[in-house]
């Protein structure tokens, strides 16, 4: 359904599950940057009110995601720390040409905050089967379907703005690209890494 290219090791599980604390401090970081990435989406492309709609809307519930992450991290005690770099969004953003005109950047940003969504979704998945604590399993079950819906509003709002043909293509393009990427991850505790 996802369409990814390449799942994830399944050795990525047991990674998570030897180091839950680190997995739900980066979850928690990925939130605040999802619902950042919705708010600068509104900040510059005002003049689309359905997207401004929707991200004001995702902006909330990738908030309210947050604080269910942290809300998780102050009941086990562990310490917040800091933000951590994102090699897996880093590496993303490699992909499309930076500059150029500012409809095709709206394109680029929306597909690739898709295939982020789509890759949490995947990795929620695994943990929701995989995690031996069986309320966190439940916790990131339900966050799988949140996950699933932003995926798809994000293509959805890709293929509405541009021509599908055009956007089709970027879209597969970019999963290839992905799905060779990934090769080289799923071996830390984070949520993409």
């Amino acid at each position: 359904m996802l369409g990814l290219k390449l799942p994830t090791d399944p050795r990525w599980a047991d990674i998570a599950n030897k180091n839950i604390s680190e997995i739900l401090i980066d979850h928690a970081w990925c939130e605040q940057k999802a619902a950042s990435t919705a708010i600068s989406l509104i900040v510059n492309y005002p003049e689309y009110p359905e997207l401004v709609t929707a991200m004001t809307a995702l902006a909330r519930e990738e908030m309210a995601h947050f604080k269910m992450v942290h809300d998780k991290i102050i009941e086990r005690n562990i310490e917040m720390g800091w933000d951590r770099k994102d090699e897996y969004v880093v590496q993303l953003l490699q992909f499309f040409p930076k500059g150029g005109k500012r409809e095709d950047r709206l394109i680029y940003r929306l597909l690739i905050a898709g295939l982020i969504e789509a890759r949490s979704c995947e990795r929620f998945r695994l943990l929701s089967e995989k995690l031996e604590d069986k309320e966190l399993a439940e916790f990131y079950k339900n966050l799988m379907i949140s996950e699933a819906n932003h995926y798809t509003m994000f293509l959805k709002f890709a293929r509405q703005y541009s021509d599908r043909k055009k956007v089709d293509k970027l879209w597969n393009d970019l999963l290839e690209f992905e799905g060779k990427m990934i090769q080289n991850l799923g071996n830390k505790e984070t949520i993409h890494g």
